[in-house]
């Protein structure tokens, strides 16, 4: 991983979060314990999609980061995110897109 690799990911992160706090989908407090014990993809029978953006993939990618570990061999969540978000009911349009280009950071 390359220092360059960890800038990018690291703001992309940090829009993604920023973008989050915008639509007002950012929260200052987890959910419960139990919500991180699910083995369902994306925890989706325990949390919203933007909360497991927040509480899992954000912080898991800073930690990743962070410490210096390998990065995954690739990222897919646009999909998913196109498809959890629409209900929102918000304009998302900014904060696919800043997960797309995360997504692009992996090639296939």
């Amino acid at each position: 991983m390359t220092d360059q690799t960890n800038t990018t990911l690291t703001n992309l992160l940090n829009e993604i979060e920023a973008e989050l706090t915008g639509l007002s989908l950012w929260e200052s407090q987890p959910p419960p314990a139990s919500a991180f014990e699910s083995d369902t993809p994306f925890f989706a029978d325990r949390m919203a999609f933007h909360q497991w953006i927040q509480w899992v993939f954000i912080a898991r990618f800073r930690a990743i980061i962070e410490g210096k570990h390998a990065l995954p061999t690739q990222c897919q969540i646009a999909p998913m995110a196109e498809e959890a978000l629409k209900e929102e009911g918000k304009d998302i349009s900014a904060l696919l897109e800043l997960i797309r280009q995360f997504d692009a950071e992996f090639p296939d």
